[in-house]
């Protein structure tokens, strides 16, 4: 293992996260901090409890997974694309690094500044709402699988995007839809009887699902249903990775 390498594209990740702390921090933690006073302090005070939960800390889970994802993501399929974009990647590929290595330094970069911003939301929400967390080991837990699954995912996002647009046409068309239907901002008990079946083909209500019960031991999915589908998921990205790396999809083309 060639752990100079790891830590050379480590520390290069994270130095450009500090170059733009105004896009990469700032602004995610704000766009959440309104969040917490629309929808915790103005409607949350007029909204009754969902399962002896107030309605302005049921959604804290769902807020800091909303964020985890989109900058997971984000963070990941930028950190690789632009390697891609300006033509260093064909260096890294004849450099003696393997592709483990540099997915665990892109990801592992990737993960980092998701982990960090959602525990830095999560001080924010303290501002906003009280809240208390039941499970703290199994909250870190969660929050750190997220961080790397996710990751991973937006990895292949940015190995796969031609262009800067692509890099948003999933995050915006397919996971920010899927994580507000996911039981964001509601539970998914709430809904019809059809519908709720319906959801459960939705990914991220086990996300939600599994992180709102390490704070407040209430799931809409079993907690074991919910790890078991994010290690899948996790496991099928791993895949993929493994697949383009192989075989040189849109790496040597």
């Amino acid at each position: 293992m060639n752990f100079h390498a790891i830590r050379a594209i480590y520390r290069f990740e994270m130095a450009r996260t500090f170059r733009t702390l105004m896009q990469s921090i700032a602004s995610p933690v704000l766009s959440t901090s309104l969040y917490f006073v629309v929808f915790g302090a103005a409607i949350g005070s007029r909204m009754g409890d969902i399962g002896g939960v107030s309605y302005g800390a049921f959604i804290i889970p769902g807020l800091i997974m909303l964020s985890l994802l989109n900058e997971s993501i984000s963070n990941a399929s930028f950190g690789i694309y632009m390697p891609k974009w300006a033509g260093t990647i064909y260096e890294l590929l004849s450099a003696p690094v393997s592709y483990v290595e540099v997915v665990i330094g892109y990801v592992g970069a990737a993960a980092t500044k998701s982990i960090a911003l959602g525990l830095l939301i999560l001080i924010t929400a303290r501002a906003f709402v009280p809240y208390h967390i039941e499970h703290p080991v199994w909250m870190v837990g969660f929050l750190i699988l997220t961080s790397i699954t996710f990751s991973l995912f937006g990895f292949i996002i940015g190995l796969w995007a031609d262009d800067f647009q692509k890099l948003q046409v999933v995050p915006l068309m397919v996971v920010t839809p899927l994580t507000f239907l996911g039981g964001s901002f509601y539970s998914i008990s709430m809904l019809p009887p059809v519908w709720q079946k319906i959801t459960l083909f939705n990914p991220v209500v086990y996300l939600v699902s599994g992180f709102r019960w390490s704070f407040y031991g209430k799931a809409d999915v079993n907690v074991f249903v919910s790890v078991g589908v994010t290690f899948g998921f996790m496991l099928l990205c791993l895949a993929i990775v493994w697949w383009i790396f192989r075989t040189g999809w849109k790496l040597k083309s």
